[in-house]
């Protein structure tokens, strides 16, 4: 994985994090893989968990890259319509047939890396994500997807899983643990301010010092997003 990562700048490593139950049919899923379509044609490798939900949107942006916005919407609609969740029966022949229509360009380059664990029995790996490192010790695991991404983190959705990332991402950040401070970006103002309010928590522990070199923005807009991981 290493000698793979080593054809990159550490700053053209972004990573998007998110739960694994993200249908294919909610928004947000849209959004995840237009913001990795357009950071992978910007020269940007993409980075996930490697499994099913806003993980997998985020490799089919990257296996997208190059291609129109409406074959983008056209591949959604094809997954969303055989199987929303991953606990379908279809979901992973549905994602094949999407790789069949859309085969990858051999002269584009474009590749993303998907970092699984064999510690989730019942999540299935993406085809979407051109390489795999999968993890038997999902620590080990999960360090590794947040060390790998300086040039950084996109925080979708997501249950406790997402929640430890964030605060393992906020550590290494803190610290200066890679050398640096990446961008930690969360997409889903109603989501990271109201549901999960981790959002003005982080805010404010940053305010009063308690965690120092944070660079945080919260927003819902695919654009901005792009903006700020290319402006890092």
């Amino acid at each position: 994985m290493h000698e793979f990562l080593s054809e990159y700048k550490p700053e053209d490593v972004v990573g998007i994090m998110g739960g694994h139950g993200l249908l294919r049919t909610d928004p947000v899923f849209r959004d995840v893989a237009f913001i990795s379509k357009q950071l992978t044609e910007g020269g940007k490798l993409m980075v996930s968990g490697g499994g099913p939900g806003a993980m997998e949107a985020t490799h089919l942006g990257a296996w997208m890259a190059g291609r129109s916005d409406e074959e983008l919407d056209d591949a959604i609609n094809m997954l969303s319509q055989a199987a929303p969740s991953f606990k379908d029966g279809r979901w992973l022949s549905s994602a094949f047939a999407v790789m069949e229509k859309y085969p990858l360009s051999a002269s584009a380059n474009y590749r993303s890396l998907g970092i699984p664990t064999w510690l989730y029995g019942h999540e299935p790996a993406t085809p979407f994500a051109t390489h795999i490192a999968k993890y038997y010790t999902n620590s080990i695991r999960e360090d590794q997807i947040v060390s790998v991404a300086i040039g950084g983190l996109i925080f979708a959705p997501g249950s406790a899983g997402t929640m430890q990332e964030i605060f393992q991402d906020a550590a290494q950040n803190h610290y200066k643990t890679c050398g640096v401070c990446s961008p930690m970006i969360f997409l889903g103002s109603e989501h990271y301010s109201k549901t999960v309010p981790v959002y003005p928590f982080l805010e404010d522990l940053a305010a009063r010092g308690v965690y120092k070199n944070l660079c945080l923005r919260l927003t819902d807009s695919v654009e901005d997003i792009v903006k700020t991981i290319c402006r890092f």
